[in-house]
């Protein structure tokens, strides 16, 4: 499994922080000591638009969270947790100026688009996106 660099960020995509805040069994070894080294030095972020997805989720009832999403919330970011990366007008543009073909969902542009601007190599299963890493727009580790 392809690691980050000393330096490199690594941000997770939304269902990885969910599975990782759960304490799912989805994640295997090797992705949570990848998680574990860059929390460890400072480089483990949350993109700012997957807590509005996991607001969302949990507001359509397609997750559960088991308590509301504000302490949800608020468990989760605590330190040592991950930091959030903003959405930021270069994020934003990014979003819709992705190279090649991406698919049309917002959010996993907003977070594809987030570690492109920022130079992180985004931790993901979502095929669609590991296909794009493939052929060469993205930094990306399969979990």
């Amino acid at each position: 499994m392809p690691t980050t660099s000393d330096r490199q960020k690594l941000l997770l995509d939304t269902h990885i922080w969910l599975w990782l805040v759960g304490g799912s069994g989805q994640l295997d070894a090797a992705s949570r000591q990848t998680i574990s080294r860059a929390l460890g030095s400072g480089r483990l972020w949350i993109a700012a638009i997957s807590l509005w997805e996991i607001a969302l989720l949990a507001a359509r009832g397609r997750i559960l969270l088991g308590k509301s999403i504000g302490l949800w919330f608020q468990e989760a970011l605590a330190a040592p947790g991950p930091a959030i990366e903003a959405l930021s007008p270069s994020i934003a543009v990014e979003s819709y100026a992705l190279p090649g073909q991406f698919h049309h969902d917002p959010a996993d542009r907003m977070i594809v688009a987030t570690a492109r601007v920022t130079g992180a190599a985004l931790m993901t299963r979502d095929r669609r996106i590991l296909d794009y890493a493939a052929r060469g727009h993205l930094a990306a580790i399969a979990a």
